[in-house]
C-alpha cells in the first residue's frame, strides 16, 4: 500500500474519533428535543459550566471569589485543598442536577404548552445566563483539566500498523484521548437507548415530547420528566466537557461546540440517539477527509464550513435526516 493511502486511511481513522467527540455533544440536544420537542440552544453552555465547574471543585477554588474579592476588600481565591478527580466528578453530577431542578422550577414550568419558538428563545436566555454565571464563578482565565484519562499518541497502534507502509511511514497517528472518548460515547449511546425504549421513563419522555397536554392528562408528571431529562442532559454535557477540556483546555470557546453539533443534527435527525453518533462520525471524517484531499486546492481551513454546507444538502434533499422522524402536518 502507497504512503499516501496509509495517510488517507489515518486521516479517515482521527476523522471519526472527532466525530465522537462531535456526536457527545449532539446527544444532548437530542435527549431535550425528545423530551420538549425544542433545540437547546443551551447545550453547548452546560458543557462549558459542567467542565468548569469539575474544574474549579477539583482544584479547591473558591466560588464567586472575584465577587467576594471586590465587595469585601479580601484577596482570597482557594481552599487550600483539591479533591481526587472521581470525587469532584460526582460533585459536578450532583451541581448539574440542581441545575436542572432550577431550570425546570424558574423556566420550563412556566411554559407549558407554549409555542416551541418561545422554548428556545428561553434557552437563548439561558445559555447567556450560564455563561455569565460561569465566569462569576469560576473566572474567564483557561484552565487546564486533568482527570487522569490518557493522552498522546497510542504507542502500540504505532508499532503496529508501521509495517504497512514503507520506510516513510511510521504508523497510525491515534490520540488515546480519542479513543476512550469513542468508548464512553458507544457506552453512553448503547445506555440511552435502551432507557429510551425500555424504561418507564424512557416512554414517558416521549409521551411528553408528542404533547405536554395529554401527557399530562394520563398521569405523567411533566416537571418530573423535565428535571430528568435535563439532568441526563446535564451528564452527557459533563463527559463533553471532561473530553473536550482535556483535549484543548477549558476555555470559554468550548460553549462554541454547540454549533458545530447542529449540522451533526441534521443529519442524522433530532430525535434519534442513533443517528447523532452516526451523524458526527459522517461529519468527523468527512471534513478530515475534504481537508486533506480538497483543502490544499483551495487554500485549506475547510474544516470550518465543510459540515456546514454538507448540512445544507441534507436540508434540501432529506429534511428530517438519517434516522429522523418524518413530521406530516394535514389541513
Amino acid at each position: 500500500m502507497t504512503d499516501q493511502f496509509l495517510y488517507a486511511v489515518e486521516v479517515m481513522i482521527n476523522g471519526l474519533m472527532a466525530g465522537v467527540l462531535y456526536a457527545l455533544v449532539a446527544l444532548g440536544f437530542v435527549l431535550i428535543f425528545k423530551a420538549s420537542g425544542i433545540f437547546n440552544y443551551a447545550q453547548g453552555v452546560l458543557a462549558l459550566f459542567a467542565a468548569l465547574t469539575l474544574v474549579g471543585l477539583q482544584q479547591g477554588q473558591i466560588p464567586f471569589a472575584h465577587l467576594i474579592n471586590a465587595v469585601l476588600g479580601t484577596e482570597v481565591t482557594h481552599f487550600g485543598w483539591h479533591l481526587p478527580a472521581a470525587v469532584a466528578i460526582v460533585l459536578t453530577i450532583g451541581v448539574m442536577i440542581v441545575l436542572a431542578i432550577l431550570i425546570e422550577r424558574f423556566i420550563l414550568k412556566h411554559l407549558v404548552n407554549q409555542e416551541p419558538i418561545i422554548l428556545f428563545m428561553a434557552t437563548i436566555g439561558l445559555a447567556y445566563f450560564l455563561e455569565g454565571l460561569g465566569d462569576i464563578m469560576w473566572g474567564s482565565d483557561i484552565k487546564t483539566m486533568d482527570v487522569g484519562l490518557p493522552q498522546g499518541a497510542s504507542v502500540w497502534i504505532e508499532d503496529n500498523s508501521a509495517w504497512l507502509g514503507g520506510d516513510g511511514f511510521y504508523g497510525f497517528f491515534v490520540d488515546k484521548l480519542d479513543i476512550v472518548a469513542a468508548l464512553v460515547a458507544a457506552v453512553l449511546v448503547i445506555s440511552l437507548m435502551i432507557f429510551s425504549q425500555y424504561s418507564k421513563q424512557g416512554r414517558a419522555l416521549r409521551a411528553v415530547a408528542d404533547d405536554h397536554q395529554a401527557a399530562l392528562s394520563v398521569g405523567i408528571s411533566l416537571r418530573f420528566i423535565w428535571v430528568l431529562v435535563w439532568s441526563i442532559a446535564g451528564f452527557v454535557a459533563l463527559v463533553a466537557g471532561i473530553m473536550w477540556g482535556t483535549k484543548s483546555g477549558v476555555q470559554f470557546s468550548l460553549s462554541l461546540i454547540a454549533l458545530k453539533a447542529l449540522p451533526v443534527l441534521m443529519l442524522g435527525g433530532f430525535t434519534s440517539i442513533p443517528g447523532a453518533i452516526v451523524g458526527g462520525l459522517i461529519i468527523g471524517v468527512g471534513e478530515k477527509l475534504f481537508e486533506f484531499t480538497i483543502g490544499p486546492m483551495v487554500g485549506g481551513a475547510t474544516e470550518n464550513w465543510f459540515a456546514y454546507v454538507l448540512a445544507l444538502v441534507f436540508l434540501v434533499f432529506r429534511p428530517q435526516g438519517l434516522f429522523g422522524e418524518k413530521i406530516i402536518e394535514r389541513v
